[in-house]
């Protein structure tokens, strides 16, 4: 699982911005020369109506289709295997566990951060963006279909020197603010398959609630 600030107007067209597809193809590609990605990150949740301002810090591996995100600060663990999603949850000590096809909007899940912009969205090329010593390309992504999309925008900067998701910010209808920076990333790690699967042994006494 993963995920960074995610998240102008929109398009008169409702065709890709050209320059922001060719970046986005660019980072696409080489996400996926990796066999796999492992990052450390910071995920927040705003609401500025509501007072709302959480920060949390986690984890994610990713292989392929299969993912872990790890949130120790709130007690919540994600893995999938690419068909089944576990989500385990520290507080109640029990588990979820439903198809991948099932889940209804990930709302800034963290593992959706290196693929976000492939999932329904029209891009758009904002510019660059500075941050410390490092320069930013920031591209926009808006829902295709507006009237049954919970996100109203995503903003993505991608690292100019790697070409790499940098960090993304998702707006939603409902005045939530969902991001995740990463901090840090490594490729290429040896994870075997066993990482990204629900192991109830690992938990003592844990309660499985069965979707599927």
């Amino acid at each position: 699982m993963m995920s960074m600030v995610l998240f102008a107007a929109l398009l008169a067209s409702a065709q890709q911005d050209i320059k922001a597809k060719n970046i986005l193809d660019e980072v696409s590609k080489k996400a996926q020369s990796y066999k796999s990605i492992s990052a450390s990150f910071v995920f927040t949740m705003q609401n500025k109506e509501m007072d709302i301002n959480e920060k949390n810090s986690g984890t994610i591996k990713l292989k392929g289709k299969k993912y872990v995100v790890n949130l120790p600060d709130i007690g919540v663990k994600v893995y999938s295997d690419g068909k089944t999603v576990w989500n385990y949850m520290k507080d109640g000590n029990q588990v979820t566990i439903s198809n991948i096809d099932d889940q209804s909007n990930e709302l800034m899940d963290p593992s959706s951060l290196f693929s976000i912009y492939e999932k329904g969205y029209k891009s758009k090329y904002v510019g660059e963006k500075k941050e410390g010593n490092k320069i930013y390309d920031q591209i926009d992504l808006f829902p295709e279909k507006e009237d049954v999309q919970d996100v109203s925008k995503v903003t993505i900067l991608i690292d100019k020197s790697t070409m790499m998701i940098h960090s993304a910010e998702m707006y939603t209808t409902d005045g939530n603010i969902y991001g995740v920076l990463v901090k840090k990333m490594d490729t290429d790690k040896d994870f075997p398959d066993s990482d990204f699967v629900f192991n109830p042994s690992d938990y003592k006494d844990v309660e499985i609630i069965d979707l599927r």
